[in-house]
């Protein structure tokens, strides 16, 4: 793959064509601040395989958790969202200051009958002092990685001590990310799987098999969360769900519901959220996505950079039921964004694209333009 220093192939032929006819009016060639790092869906696997799935998200959660720690020098907004009858398309923006960052996502729960994934995405990496992206990325993997990361680190600090069975209901994209993420940076050894397609759970089986977990399909919900201390919600259908209800929520259990991200979907009868004590990413975007859409406006929660700077406390009782309603925040995704940008040059798994046009003249681009011609 090309590393950072080595100039495409068309380019280096331009230069020996060049060297070989100095005379030759070729159009002139892209300058160094044109060229910004492109991470395909290619190279992306490329670096989770050379890095280890496992060792990526342990990672990023530490990218996750610095970015927590500084919450409060990032600019915020809840994604602008543009719903249809079909999905959402959404865009999800942030900045620390120093570098801005943001992803384009949809979310199509028909997808997947129809051939297409649910979720896609891409993203953009930028520095704040003169605008110029510095990385275009997918993030349609690395979502999935960001999302398992965040969830793991939430519950490293929500979760029962010596947590280490988690039930995981829905077995979809998200469903091994969630497994391998939790037994890496929490600690599980065993994760109870149940989804109501069947093909979906034996799926996950199959890639989960050399993990060291133990993988147990069950029949039911009620079966999965059965002896589980952590309980995964991941559903994917639009709509208000009770994928939990109350009598399957005992005292000390940690719940991880992400299914949940637009409005009018949920997974959790709204009796477990009155029993819970509830942790969230932003308030302003979790009261429209997230499960505390079925309650008041004003129902107390607690955001999760307050407990991960040690503001606020986290679990504070064995009986104590926790819910971290996660629905994805931009700074997650800056966050993962980050530790990508930072690892091109460990992996050199990208290539350079031709993105900026960089005149000589900044007020002449017109005059490039012609140049162009030859």
């Amino acid at each position: 793959m090309q590393s950072a220093t080595r100039l495409p192939d068309s380019a280096l032929d331009e230069m020996t064509a060049r060297k070989a006819n100095p005379m030759n009016k070729l159009p002139p060639l892209p300058s160094k601040l044109a060229m910004v790092p492109f991470v395909s869906v290619d190279n992306m696997m490329r670096i989770v395989n050379t890095i280890g799935a496992r060792k990526m998200m342990a990672e990023m959660a530490q990218y996750i958790e610095a970015d927590f720690r500084k919450w409060e020098e990032f600019d915020k907004t809840p994604r602008v969202a543009a719903h249809s009858k079909e999905g959402v398309i959404e865009l999800m923006p942030t900045s620390d200051g120093e570098m801005y960052g943001f992803k384009y996502v949809n979310g199509h729960p028909a997808n997947m009958a129809r051939g297409f994934q649910t979720v896609t995405a891409f993203g953009v990496l930028a520095r704040v002092d003169n605008g110029y992206p510095i990385m275009l990325s997918e993030m349609t993997v690395l979502t999935a990685l960001r999302t398992a990361a965040t969830s793991a680190l939430a519950a490293r600090y929500l979760a029962p001590k010596g947590s280490r069975t988690m039930a995981m209901i829905g077995n979809g994209a998200q469903c091994e990310f969630q497994a391998l993420a939790f037994q890496e940076i929490v600690g599980i050894d065993t994760v109870r799987l149940y989804d109501i397609d069947p093909k979906a759970t034996q799926k996950a089986v199959r890639n989960l098999a050399e993990s060291g977990l133990s993988v147990v399909s069950c029949s039911s919900s009620e079966e999965a969360v059965t002896g589980a201390q952590i309980v995964t919600t991941c559903t994917a259908d639009k709509q208000y769900a009770t994928i939990l209800t109350d009598n399957m929520v005992g005292p000390g259990i940690h719940i991880n519901a992400i299914g949940g991200d637009c409005p009018g979907k949920t997974e959790l009868h709204k009796d477990i959220l009155l029993r819970s004590n509830i942790f969230v990413e932003y308030p302003p975007q979790t009261r429209i996505e997230g499960e505390i859409q079925q309650l008041n406006p004003d129902h107390p929660v607690t955001e999760l950079w307050q407990v991960i700077t040690g503001a606020t406390q986290g679990r504070i009782s064995v009986d104590q039921i926790t819910l971290f309603d996660s629905v994805g925040f931009a700074t997650e995704d800056f966050s993962a964004l980050r530790y990508v940008y930072d690892q091109l040059e460990r992996t050199g798994h990208f290539v350079e694209l031709d993105m900026i046009a960089d005149p000589d003249d900044p007020r002449d681009l017109f005059g490039m333009l012609q140049r162009a011609k030859g």
